[in-house]
């Protein structure tokens, strides 16, 4: 990374950090008096689209959207790629309102963490998954019937670039129990906001939006095919992006949908 690019990267992490303090301490004021609509609109749609616009204005990272036709008009359970922390900030702007999947200690971070637990996240403790899995199934479920989005990383965590994690079958398995399609959504972004360090490369992040997939059939076979489809699908689309990937095979199991 250049010395201008360094400059450039420190800034837009201070605009970034002292937009996100102002933000969430308005939100903190205004957001519990809004209808949850406008609230996300506010605290979370805005502020996220300010951050995607920060990076291209600062550090020149760009992006291009294909396969928009394939976004159902009803919000269903979205399974996205995860690299970096750029296909956060810019799901979170492109679909509304919407509900994530979050790791609980997130609401613990000083103000934007205080003003995001009024968006209704579904902030898990990932040291115990059972419990988590059965969170996401029952709370999942009512932000779908309540009009939301919801956001799942089915790998868990941010995997580098060339690599493909799991896909746990939690997002399958709440699609699948809603009667709702899953979207699944590839993306390079990591090669120009990688997963480690603060260094940002200039350059143009491919999203693609797949089409909406519906299970066939119910029950954990059908949670098992789906999450298999979605992988599948997100794989060869990063295959196409990246180019060879060290793959894992995505989770299967065939135990009742209760135990989720």
């Amino acid at each position: 990374m250049t010395t201008v690019q360094a400059i450039r990267t420190f800034l837009f992490y201070l605009l970034l950090s002292l937009s996100a303090f102002i933000w969430g301490t308005l939100s903190l004021f205004f957001a519990p008096f809004m209808p949850f609509r406008m609230r996300y609109g506010f605290i979370v749609y805005r502020w996220c689209r300010f951050a995607v616009w920060l990076a291209k204005v600062m550090v020149g990272v760009r992006y291009e959207v294909k396969g928009l036709e394939n976004v159902p008009e009803r919000p269903c359970v979205i399974l996205a790629k995860h690299q970096s922390t750029w296909e956060t900030f810019f799901l979170s702007g492109a679909f509304e309102p919407l509900s994530q999947v979050v790791k609980r200690e997130l609401l613990r971070v000083p103000f934007f963490g205080w003003a995001m637990a009024l968006m209704k996240p579904i902030a898990i403790d990932r040291s115990n998954p059972k419990a988590a899995l059965k969170q996401l199934a029952a709370q999942g479920d009512e932000r779908l019937k309540q009009g939301a989005w919801v956001l799942i990383f089915p790998e868990g965590t941010r995997v580098p670039v060339g690599q493909m994690g799991k896909f746990s079958r939690g997002g399958a398995a709440l699609a699948v129990n809603a009667g709702l399609p899953v979207l699944p959504v590839a993306h390079n972004a990591g090669h120009f906001w990688p997963k480690e360090g603060w260094a940002k490369h200039p350059g143009t992040i491919q999203v693609v939006i797949g089409p909406a997939m519906h299970a066939e059939g119910e029950g954990p076979r059908a949670i098992a095919e789906l999450n298999e489809r979605a992988y599948a699908w997100v794989e060869a689309t990063q295959r196409e992006l990246e180019g060879p990937l060290v793959a894992a095979a995505p989770e299967q199991s065939t135990e009742p949908v209760d135990k989720l």
